[in-house]
């Protein structure tokens, strides 16, 4: 990834850490193993931003830690000796990184067995997809590198349905539609994604009303693709941004975060060829806020 820079006089480790999802302590590590460059040149932590620098940054770079084990009650929908779906529940991220080295769906799953791939290294034990922190729902984790593989081409191919609930601000007119518009890195926030024209890849989202609320609707949302936020980005840029969404929305947010839920999924088994078909139901939380919503009606 090339970021050209729009500041001057700031040191490079402070500009990156505002500009990206990283901490400054993995920035220098970063610098340190030439991981990110300016101007194709090695700096120091100390190197001061100019304007129209470009910066390339590593995406591949992976941080070497020890990640452990952490007993956790996991939501377990299925399990056999290939695969574990499990619902994760809003505000876990799945797997370590960005500084961030606990807590996470892989330290639930190296407690709760030695069975995982390791295709994807230490950091991604099981992790074949991976949904937001504050997006819950089904996620399917591998148990060994041939599952791994196999589930890999299976979301490569997009022979994977998976289905979303979310609620969106705003009364949706249409009963339903596609959405068909390019997701790639907002050029004004490195954090966020938007849809634009700018090293952008293709995103379709499909979507369905199942209820319309005063000054909401909910609805069921199926991916043709898997961009990062697709979701999040693409009902924003519509008009109807996810209810409690902290990134895509200008609103106070609760701590549970966007009102998005993977509620099913549907695949071949990759080992037995059987058909998989998986759903389970709305957070506590959501569906407590959707009786509010009822009783306003």
């Amino acid at each position: 990834m090339e970021v050209k820079v729009s500041s001057n006089d700031i040191r490079i480790d402070k500009y990156l850490s505002n500009t990206l999802d990283l901490s400054r302590s993995i920035i220098s590590k970063m610098i340190e193993s030439k991981d990110i460059l300016v101007n194709n040149k090695k700096i120091k932590n100390n190197y001061k931003v100019k304007e129209n620098d470009i910066i390339y940054i590593n995406d591949n770079y992976k941080e070497e830690v020890d990640i452990l084990p952490e007993k956790m009650d996991l939501d377990i929908v299925y399990e056999d000796d290939d695969i574990i779906i499990i619902n994760k529940p809003s505000g876990m991220v799945v797997h370590p990184g960005n500084g961030n080295y606990t807590n996470t769906l892989v330290n639930g799953l190296m407690y709760y067995t030695n069975n995982l791939s390791d295709i994807n290294g230490n950091n991604r034990l099981g992790i074949v997809h991976r949904i937001d922190k504050d997006t819950s729902g089904l996620i399917i984790v591998a148990k060994n590198n041939k599952t791994h593989e196999i589930l890999s081409d299976y979301f490569k191919n997009k022979t994977i349905t998976r289905e979303y609930i979310a609620l969106v601000k705003g009364e949706v007119d249409s009963n339903s539609g596609t959405i068909d518009a390019p997701i790639g890195r907002s050029t004004t926030d490195r954090k966020k994604m938007a849809v634009t024209s700018k090293n952008s890849k293709n995103a379709i989202t499909h979507f369905k009303v199942i209820k319309r609320y005063k000054g909401y609707t909910l609805l069921k949302l199926k991916l043709s693709t898997g961009r990062t936020h697709q979701i999040r980005v693409h009902m924003k840029y519509i008009g109807y941004p996810v209810y409690n969404d902290p990134v895509y929305t200008n609103d106070t947010c609760s701590s549970f975060g966007q009102f998005l839920h993977s509620y099913s999924m549907d695949f071949i088994h990759p080992i037995t060829k059987k058909h998989m078909h998986f759903e389970c139901d709305l957070p506590d939380y959501f569906k407590e806020h959707l009786k509010c919503l009822e009783e306003k009606n």
